[in-house]
């Protein structure tokens, strides 16, 4: 009985404490990925480049069967927000499957490319466990949702309205 209640208490502290972040640190900004063009890019840089907009980030992979069930709903979304950025990031095996699945699954957006996996700052930051997963950052570079696996999750067309 004793360790059933320092247990449930121990579970509670944890989920009371679990913030969800609303900014990037640095490192995670300064992470790079590599652009359809071959060009390293920091996230930093892509943010930027949308300031004033409001950024979709569909973390995903061409072998992800989760990924590509959710992707009609992306483009359903893209159809509704169209004043939104859609920014892919993938963790595909490798450069030409990558490619090969925007091309494939007619993936519109900016595209970029997870060379470091799961092992990059930005990816230990956003504590990757499943995919696809979705965030929404907004106009300010705010992070608005942290985590969704779902893409026709209600969290993700509230923020984007």
């Amino acid at each position: 009985m004793k360790r059933i209640v320092v247990f449930t208490l121990m579970l509670a502290f944890l989920n009371c404490n679990t913030q969800v972040p609303k900014e990037f640190p640095k490192d995670a900004l300064e992470d790079t990925f590599i652009a359809l063009d071959g060009n390293l890019i920091a996230l930093k840089t892509i943010l930027e480049a949308h300031k004033g907009k409001t950024v979709f980030i569909d973390i995903w992979a061409s072998w992800c069967g989760d990924c590509l069930r959710g992707m009609p709903k992306v483009k359903a979304l893209q159809k509704v927000h169209d004043d939104v950025v859609f920014v892919f990031l993938s963790l595909d095996r490798g450069q030409e499957a990558w490619k090969r699945g925007i091309k494939k699954h007619d993936v519109q957006g900016e595209h970029y490319y997870m060379d470091k996996g799961k092992k990059g700052t930005f990816a230990d930051f956003v504590q990757i466990d499943w995919i696809p997963r979705y965030m929404v950052v907004d106009t300010k570079g705010k992070i608005k949702l942290f985590k969704a696996v779902e893409a026709d999750d209600k969290r993700i067309k509230q923020t984007l309205q």
